[in-house]
């Protein structure tokens, strides 16, 4: 790991620049050999289709850790994060290690603390920790209890939609407070 100079651009990463000239050269390639083309249009059925693919090609968390430079996992990270990049307007990066601050290398030869050595998404200007890690999203998909032991059932459409989705928060928290009103008059 080296640590960043005070001018490091975590959007600039010539790592970065490279893999995402790469993944959007070979996007064609990978979408056809992974189900067709056609299918990975940006949509939550495209997420569907692609939470599939994983689910069968893995069944475990450790093996997506194990494959995470293999050419099916990269093209799954950078879909899974393009689709936040369209629809959110967020931008890829390769971001320090909180703790450190010092930046690892890119999808290293052994498996960084975290997985940290893999690109993430976010806002633009967003600040440390504000980040979203789509190889953790497709490790997810195979987690069985949360924190405290509790069952969870991951889905990618979940993961994009319900977590990140600040427009439709607002419009609900509206409807709940119109609701409320209408109940009080009534």
């Amino acid at each position: 790991m080296s640590a960043p100079c005070d001018s490091y651009d975590s959007t600039r990463h010539p790592d970065l620049l490279a893999w995402l000239t790469e993944r959007q050269t070979g996007f064609g390639r990978w979408a056809h050999e992974a189900g067709g083309v056609a299918l990975f249009d940006y949509s939550n059925a495209s997420l569907d289709a692609l939470e599939d693919l994983v689910r069968e090609a893995y069944t475990e968390t450790e093996e997506i850790t194990q494959q995470r430079r293999s050419l099916f996992v990269q093209g799954a990270v950078w879909y899974l994060g393009e689709v936040l990049c369209r629809r959110k307007g967020w931008v890829w990066k390769f971001e320090p290690d909180f703790d450190t601050g010092e930046v690892p290398p890119f999808y290293g030869e052994t498996e960084a603390p975290g997985l940290l050595d893999a690109p993430c998404v976010g806002a633009p200007g967003a600040g440390p920790g504000e980040h979203w890690y789509p190889l953790n999203a497709l490790r997810r998909l195979f987690t069985e209890d949360d924190e405290v032991g509790n069952p969870v059932d991951e889905r990618l459409v979940g993961m994009v939609e319900g977590w990140y989705d600040d427009e439709g928060d607002e419009d609900d928290e509206d409807d709940e407070d119109q609701e409320g009103e209408e109940e009080y008059e009534g």
